[in-house]
Protein backbone atom coordinates (compact mmCIF):
# COMPACT_ATOMS: atom_id res chain seq x y z
CA UNK A 1 0.00 0.00 0.00
CA UNK A 2 1.57 3.26 -1.12
CA UNK A 3 1.76 6.48 0.88
CA UNK A 4 -0.67 8.33 -1.42
CA UNK A 5 -3.35 5.74 -0.84
CA UNK A 6 -2.86 5.93 2.91
CA UNK A 7 -3.23 9.69 2.85
CA UNK A 8 -6.49 9.49 0.95
CA UNK A 9 -8.05 7.09 3.44
CA UNK A 10 -10.29 8.38 6.12
CA UNK A 11 -9.11 8.42 9.72
CA UNK A 12 -11.35 5.52 10.63
CA UNK A 13 -10.28 3.51 7.63
CA UNK A 14 -6.62 4.22 8.47
CA UNK A 15 -7.18 3.00 12.04
CA UNK A 16 -8.80 -0.21 10.78
CA UNK A 17 -5.83 -0.86 8.45
CA UNK A 18 -2.99 -0.25 10.97
CA UNK A 19 -4.58 -1.93 14.01
CA UNK A 20 -3.96 -5.58 12.86
CA UNK A 21 -0.34 -4.73 12.04
CA UNK A 22 0.30 -3.26 15.47
CA UNK A 23 -1.19 -6.35 17.12
CA UNK A 24 1.28 -8.65 15.36
CA UNK A 25 3.53 -10.61 17.86
CA UNK A 26 6.80 -9.73 16.15
CA UNK A 27 6.14 -5.99 16.10
CA UNK A 28 4.88 -6.10 19.68
CA UNK A 29 8.06 -7.88 20.77
CA UNK A 30 10.27 -5.35 18.98
CA UNK A 31 8.36 -2.42 20.44
CA UNK A 32 8.32 -3.80 23.99
CA UNK A 33 11.96 -5.00 24.02
CA UNK A 34 14.31 -3.35 26.53
CA UNK A 35 17.94 -2.45 26.01
CA UNK A 36 20.45 -4.89 27.58
CA UNK A 37 22.90 -3.68 30.23
CA UNK A 38 26.62 -3.63 29.69
CA UNK A 39 27.35 -6.55 32.05
CA UNK A 40 24.63 -8.66 30.41
CA UNK A 41 26.05 -7.95 26.96
CA UNK A 42 29.45 -8.98 28.30
CA UNK A 43 27.91 -12.26 29.54
CA UNK A 44 26.44 -12.95 26.10
CA UNK A 45 29.78 -12.16 24.49
CA UNK A 46 31.64 -14.48 26.90
CA UNK A 47 29.33 -17.33 25.90
CA UNK A 48 29.90 -16.44 22.20
CA UNK A 49 26.23 -15.54 21.73
CA UNK A 50 24.68 -12.52 20.00
CA UNK A 51 24.93 -9.48 22.27
CA UNK A 52 21.37 -8.41 21.50
CA UNK A 53 20.05 -11.52 23.32
CA UNK A 54 18.35 -12.99 20.27
CA UNK A 55 18.84 -16.65 21.14
CA UNK A 56 16.90 -19.52 22.67
CA UNK A 57 17.58 -21.33 25.96
CA UNK A 58 18.71 -24.39 24.02
CA UNK A 59 21.34 -22.32 22.23
CA UNK A 60 22.49 -20.85 25.55
CA UNK A 61 22.80 -24.33 27.02
CA UNK A 62 24.71 -25.61 24.00
CA UNK A 63 27.07 -22.64 24.18
CA UNK A 64 27.69 -23.25 27.88
CA UNK A 65 28.37 -26.97 27.34
CA UNK A 66 30.75 -26.15 24.50
CA UNK A 67 32.66 -23.68 26.67
CA UNK A 68 32.72 -26.15 29.58
CA UNK A 69 34.35 -28.78 27.36
CA UNK A 70 37.06 -26.28 26.47
CA UNK A 71 37.76 -24.53 29.79
CA UNK A 72 36.57 -26.80 32.64
CA UNK A 73 39.51 -27.79 34.93
CA UNK A 74 38.59 -31.48 34.78
CA UNK A 75 37.97 -31.60 31.03
CA UNK A 76 41.53 -32.62 30.24
CA UNK A 77 41.68 -30.15 27.35
CA UNK A 78 44.88 -28.10 26.81
CA UNK A 79 42.79 -24.90 27.09
CA UNK A 80 41.46 -25.75 30.60
CA UNK A 81 41.39 -22.69 32.85
CA UNK A 82 39.62 -22.65 36.23
CA UNK A 83 39.49 -18.84 36.51
CA UNK A 84 38.02 -18.40 33.05
CA UNK A 85 35.51 -21.19 33.66
CA UNK A 86 34.29 -19.42 36.81
CA UNK A 87 33.57 -16.31 34.73
CA UNK A 88 31.81 -18.45 32.10
CA UNK A 89 29.63 -20.08 34.77
CA UNK A 90 28.67 -16.67 36.21
CA UNK A 91 27.84 -15.42 32.73
CA UNK A 92 25.69 -18.48 32.06
CA UNK A 93 23.75 -17.94 35.28
CA UNK A 94 23.23 -14.26 34.45
CA UNK A 95 22.00 -15.10 30.94
CA UNK A 96 19.66 -17.84 32.20
CA UNK A 97 18.20 -15.47 34.83
CA UNK A 98 17.69 -12.78 32.20
CA UNK A 99 16.01 -15.18 29.80
CA UNK A 100 13.80 -16.46 32.63
CA UNK A 101 12.67 -12.91 33.39
CA UNK A 102 12.19 -12.08 29.76
CA UNK A 103 10.58 -15.33 28.72
CA UNK A 104 8.14 -15.76 31.59
CA UNK A 105 5.34 -15.09 29.09
CA UNK A 106 7.04 -16.55 26.01
CA UNK A 107 6.59 -20.07 24.66
CA UNK A 108 10.29 -20.77 25.17
CA UNK A 109 9.80 -21.43 28.91
CA UNK A 110 7.51 -24.38 28.23
CA UNK A 111 9.90 -25.69 25.61
CA UNK A 112 12.78 -25.49 28.12
CA UNK A 113 10.83 -27.43 30.76
CA UNK A 114 9.87 -30.12 28.24
CA UNK A 115 13.47 -30.45 27.09
CA UNK A 116 14.73 -30.68 30.70
CA UNK A 117 12.26 -33.50 31.43
CA UNK A 118 13.31 -35.22 28.23
CA UNK A 119 17.01 -35.14 29.16
CA UNK A 120 16.50 -36.41 32.70
CA UNK A 121 16.17 -40.01 31.54
CA UNK A 122 19.29 -40.12 29.33
CA UNK A 123 21.87 -37.44 30.19
CA UNK A 124 24.61 -37.00 27.57
CA UNK A 125 28.28 -37.50 28.39
CA UNK A 126 29.03 -33.81 28.88
CA UNK A 127 26.50 -33.52 31.73
CA UNK A 128 29.31 -34.37 34.19
CA UNK A 129 30.49 -30.77 33.85
CA UNK A 130 27.09 -29.47 35.01
CA UNK A 131 26.05 -32.05 37.62
CA UNK A 132 29.30 -32.09 39.73
CA UNK A 133 29.63 -35.85 39.06
CA UNK A 134 26.43 -36.48 41.00
CA UNK A 135 27.97 -35.32 44.31
CA UNK A 136 26.03 -33.27 46.86
CA UNK A 137 22.53 -32.02 47.22
CA UNK A 138 20.74 -28.70 47.60
CA UNK A 139 21.17 -25.52 45.62
CA UNK A 140 23.83 -25.26 42.88
CA UNK A 141 26.12 -23.20 45.12
CA UNK A 142 25.81 -25.74 47.95
CA UNK A 143 26.44 -28.59 45.55
CA UNK A 144 29.49 -26.75 44.21
CA UNK A 145 30.96 -26.37 47.70
CA UNK A 146 30.26 -30.02 48.46
CA UNK A 147 31.89 -31.02 45.18
CA UNK A 148 35.00 -28.96 45.95
CA UNK A 149 35.27 -30.66 49.36
CA UNK A 150 34.83 -34.04 47.66
CA UNK A 151 37.65 -33.24 45.25
CA UNK A 152 39.90 -32.16 48.11
CA UNK A 153 39.26 -35.41 49.98
CA UNK A 154 39.89 -37.44 46.85
CA UNK A 155 43.14 -35.61 46.17
CA UNK A 156 44.27 -36.22 49.77
CA UNK A 157 43.54 -39.93 49.44
CA UNK A 158 45.49 -40.07 46.20
CA UNK A 159 48.48 -38.32 47.78
CA UNK A 160 48.46 -40.71 50.75
CA UNK A 161 48.22 -43.69 48.41
CA UNK A 162 51.13 -42.36 46.34
CA UNK A 163 53.28 -41.87 49.46
CA UNK A 164 52.46 -45.37 50.67
CA UNK A 165 53.53 -46.87 47.35
CA UNK A 166 56.75 -44.83 47.39
CA UNK A 167 57.55 -46.01 50.92
CA UNK A 168 56.91 -49.62 49.96
CA UNK A 169 59.11 -49.21 46.89
CA UNK A 170 61.90 -47.61 48.96
CA UNK A 171 61.67 -50.41 51.53
CA UNK A 172 61.88 -53.00 48.79
CA UNK A 173 64.91 -51.27 47.24
CA UNK A 174 66.60 -51.02 50.64
CA UNK A 175 65.99 -54.69 51.30
CA UNK A 176 67.45 -55.57 47.91
CA UNK A 177 70.48 -53.37 48.64
CA UNK A 178 71.05 -55.01 52.03
CA UNK A 179 70.85 -58.42 50.42
CA UNK A 180 73.31 -57.37 47.71
CA UNK A 181 75.74 -55.97 50.34
CA UNK A 182 75.51 -59.19 52.33
CA UNK A 183 76.34 -61.18 49.21
CA UNK A 184 79.33 -58.95 48.45
CA UNK A 185 80.64 -59.23 52.02
CA UNK A 186 80.27 -63.01 52.03
CA UNK A 187 82.09 -63.18 48.71
CA UNK A 188 84.95 -61.04 50.07
CA UNK A 189 85.18 -63.21 53.18
CA UNK A 190 85.32 -66.32 51.03
CA UNK A 191 88.08 -64.79 48.90
CA UNK A 192 90.08 -63.79 52.01
CA UNK A 193 89.73 -67.23 53.52
CA UNK A 194 90.75 -68.82 50.24
CA UNK A 195 93.86 -66.59 50.07
CA UNK A 196 94.78 -67.45 53.67
CA UNK A 197 94.41 -71.18 52.98
CA UNK A 198 96.51 -70.83 49.84
CA UNK A 199 99.30 -69.00 51.70
CA UNK A 200 99.24 -71.53 54.52
CA UNK A 201 99.43 -74.40 52.02
CA UNK A 202 102.41 -72.78 50.28
CA UNK A 203 104.20 -72.31 53.63
CA UNK A 204 103.60 -75.93 54.60
CA UNK A 205 104.86 -77.16 51.20
CA UNK A 206 108.00 -75.04 51.53
CA UNK A 207 108.65 -76.37 55.03
CA UNK A 208 108.16 -79.93 53.79
CA UNK A 209 110.68 -79.34 50.96
CA UNK A 210 113.21 -77.90 53.45
CA UNK A 211 113.32 -74.39 51.98
CA UNK A 212 113.66 -72.90 55.49
CA UNK A 213 116.57 -75.11 56.65
CA UNK A 214 119.28 -72.77 55.34
CA UNK A 215 118.04 -69.71 57.31
CA UNK A 216 120.45 -68.09 59.74
CA UNK A 217 119.59 -68.75 63.36
CA UNK A 218 117.44 -71.78 62.58
CA UNK A 219 116.65 -73.73 65.73
CA UNK A 220 117.85 -70.93 68.03
CA UNK A 221 115.72 -68.74 70.32
CA UNK A 222 114.81 -65.26 69.20
CA UNK A 223 116.93 -62.39 70.58
CA UNK A 224 114.15 -59.77 70.56
CA UNK A 225 113.60 -59.84 74.30
CA UNK A 226 117.14 -59.94 75.65
CA UNK A 227 116.95 -56.30 76.81
CA UNK A 228 113.91 -56.98 79.07
CA UNK A 229 113.66 -60.59 80.23
CA UNK A 230 110.79 -59.79 82.62
CA UNK A 231 108.41 -58.52 79.86
CA UNK A 232 105.83 -60.80 78.36
CA UNK A 233 107.14 -61.81 74.91
CA UNK A 234 103.70 -61.66 73.32
CA UNK A 235 102.89 -58.23 74.76
CA UNK A 236 106.29 -56.85 73.81
CA UNK A 237 105.98 -58.21 70.28
CA UNK A 238 102.52 -56.68 69.86
CA UNK A 239 103.75 -53.32 71.14
CA UNK A 240 106.70 -53.43 68.76
CA UNK A 241 104.38 -54.13 65.81
CA UNK A 242 102.13 -51.22 66.79
CA UNK A 243 105.07 -48.84 67.14
CA UNK A 244 106.55 -49.90 63.81
CA UNK A 245 103.23 -49.10 62.12
CA UNK A 246 102.99 -45.63 63.66
CA UNK A 247 100.38 -46.41 66.31
CA UNK A 248 100.37 -44.32 69.49
CA UNK A 249 98.19 -44.74 72.59
CA UNK A 250 95.42 -42.26 73.14
CA UNK A 251 96.98 -40.66 76.22
CA UNK A 252 100.23 -39.97 74.37
CA UNK A 253 98.38 -38.27 71.50
CA UNK A 254 96.31 -36.23 73.98
CA UNK A 255 99.40 -35.16 75.91
CA UNK A 256 101.07 -34.01 72.70
CA UNK A 257 97.99 -32.01 71.70
CA UNK A 258 97.83 -30.30 75.13
CA UNK A 259 101.47 -29.24 74.96
CA UNK A 260 101.17 -27.93 71.40
CA UNK A 261 97.96 -26.05 72.24
CA UNK A 262 99.34 -24.26 75.32
CA UNK A 263 102.48 -23.30 73.39
CA UNK A 264 100.42 -21.73 70.59
CA UNK A 265 98.19 -19.90 73.08
CA UNK A 266 101.20 -18.43 74.87
CA UNK A 267 102.75 -17.32 71.59
CA UNK A 268 99.53 -15.60 70.49
CA UNK A 269 99.14 -13.79 73.82
CA UNK A 270 102.80 -12.73 73.82
CA UNK A 271 102.48 -11.47 70.23
CA UNK A 272 99.40 -9.44 71.22
CA UNK A 273 101.32 -7.92 74.17
CA UNK A 274 104.32 -7.05 72.00
CA UNK A 275 102.08 -4.99 69.71
CA UNK A 276 101.00 -2.80 72.61
CA UNK A 277 103.07 -0.01 74.15
CA UNK A 278 104.97 0.03 77.41
CA UNK A 279 103.49 1.50 79.52
CA UNK A 280 100.05 0.89 78.01
CA UNK A 281 97.56 3.66 77.39
CA UNK A 282 93.90 3.40 78.35
CA UNK A 283 92.79 2.11 74.95
CA UNK A 284 95.65 -0.39 74.93
CA UNK A 285 94.68 -1.61 78.38
CA UNK A 286 91.14 -2.30 77.11
CA UNK A 287 92.52 -4.28 74.18
CA UNK A 288 94.81 -6.23 76.52
CA UNK A 289 91.83 -7.14 78.71
CA UNK A 290 89.98 -8.46 75.63
CA UNK A 291 92.96 -10.64 74.71
CA UNK A 292 93.15 -11.95 78.28
CA UNK A 293 89.42 -12.81 78.26
CA UNK A 294 89.79 -14.77 75.02
CA UNK A 295 92.85 -16.52 76.48
CA UNK A 296 90.83 -17.45 79.59
CA UNK A 297 88.08 -19.06 77.47
CA UNK A 298 90.59 -21.13 75.55
CA UNK A 299 92.29 -22.10 78.81
CA UNK A 300 89.00 -23.46 80.19
CA UNK A 301 88.63 -25.74 77.16
CA UNK A 302 92.22 -26.86 77.52
CA UNK A 303 91.68 -27.70 81.21
CA UNK A 304 88.75 -29.93 80.21
CA UNK A 305 91.08 -31.76 77.85
CA UNK A 306 93.54 -32.12 80.76
CA UNK A 307 90.78 -33.78 82.80
CA UNK A 308 90.13 -36.25 79.98
CA UNK A 309 93.85 -36.94 79.75
CA UNK A 310 94.08 -37.69 83.47
CA UNK A 311 91.29 -40.25 83.13
CA UNK A 312 93.10 -42.33 80.48
CA UNK A 313 96.76 -41.93 81.48
CA UNK A 314 98.07 -45.27 82.88
CA UNK A 315 100.34 -43.83 85.60
CA UNK A 316 99.56 -41.37 88.35
CA UNK A 317 102.96 -39.72 87.97
CA UNK A 318 102.13 -38.72 84.38
CA UNK A 319 98.97 -36.83 85.25
CA UNK A 320 98.83 -33.08 84.60
CA UNK A 321 97.49 -30.17 86.66
CA UNK A 322 95.26 -27.38 85.43
CA UNK A 323 96.78 -24.31 83.85
CA UNK A 324 96.39 -21.18 85.99
CA UNK A 325 95.26 -18.02 84.24
CA UNK A 326 97.17 -15.66 86.56
CA UNK A 327 100.43 -17.58 86.27
CA UNK A 328 100.18 -17.81 82.51
CA UNK A 329 99.59 -14.04 82.18
CA UNK A 330 102.52 -13.33 84.51
CA UNK A 331 104.75 -15.58 82.42
CA UNK A 332 103.73 -13.74 79.27
CA UNK A 333 104.33 -10.31 80.85
CA UNK A 334 107.71 -11.41 82.19
CA UNK A 335 108.72 -12.80 78.82
CA UNK A 336 107.57 -9.57 77.19
CA UNK A 337 109.67 -7.47 79.58
CA UNK A 338 112.71 -9.59 78.89
CA UNK A 339 112.07 -9.33 75.18
CA UNK A 340 111.77 -5.54 75.38
CA UNK A 341 114.98 -5.31 77.46
CA UNK A 342 116.77 -7.46 74.92
CA UNK A 343 115.50 -5.27 72.08
CA UNK A 344 116.62 -2.15 73.99
CA UNK A 345 120.10 -3.59 74.50
CA UNK A 346 120.33 -4.48 70.83
CA UNK A 347 119.21 -0.96 69.89
CA UNK A 348 121.85 0.62 72.14
CA UNK A 349 124.52 -1.66 70.75
CA UNK A 350 123.50 -0.68 67.25
CA UNK A 351 123.68 3.01 68.13
CA UNK A 352 127.12 2.63 69.72
CA UNK A 353 128.33 0.68 66.70
CA UNK A 354 126.98 3.36 64.38
CA UNK A 355 128.69 6.09 66.46
CA UNK A 356 131.97 4.20 66.36
CA UNK A 357 131.66 3.75 62.61
CA UNK A 358 130.90 7.44 62.18
CA UNK A 359 133.88 8.50 64.32
CA UNK A 360 136.20 6.12 62.49
CA UNK A 361 134.92 7.46 59.16
CA UNK A 362 135.50 11.03 60.35
CA UNK A 363 139.07 10.16 61.37
CA UNK A 364 139.74 8.65 57.98
CA UNK A 365 138.33 11.66 56.20
CA UNK A 366 140.46 14.00 58.35
CA UNK A 367 143.58 11.94 57.67
CA UNK A 368 142.91 11.99 53.96
CA UNK A 369 142.40 15.76 53.98
CA UNK A 370 145.69 16.27 55.96
CA UNK A 371 147.61 14.13 53.50
CA UNK A 372 146.14 16.06 50.59
CA UNK A 373 147.15 19.34 52.20
CA UNK A 374 150.75 18.08 52.63
CA UNK A 375 150.95 17.00 49.02
CA UNK A 376 149.93 20.41 47.88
Amino acid sequence: MSCSVLLRLHYGDLRRVLLPICKAPTLRTLCSGTRLSRSLRESYRLLQLPEDGDCSPAEVREAYVRMAKLYHPDSGAPTADSALFCHIEEAYRAVVAHMARRGSTSPYAQMEEDEEDKNKSHAPQHRQYLSFEGVGSGTPSQRERQYQQFRMDRATDQVLEYRRKRMEQAAAEEGAMVTRDARVRSKQIKITQAMERLVEDLIQESMARGDFHNLSGAGKPLRKFDHNPYADPMTHNLNRILIDNGYQPEWIVTQKEIRETITKMRERLQDARSRLGSPMRHSEQLRWKEHCAAFADELKKLNKKVDNFNLVVPLMSLQMVHFNMTKEVEKVLKADQEYRKQKEKERKCMEEREKADMSQQNVRQGLIMWMQSLLK
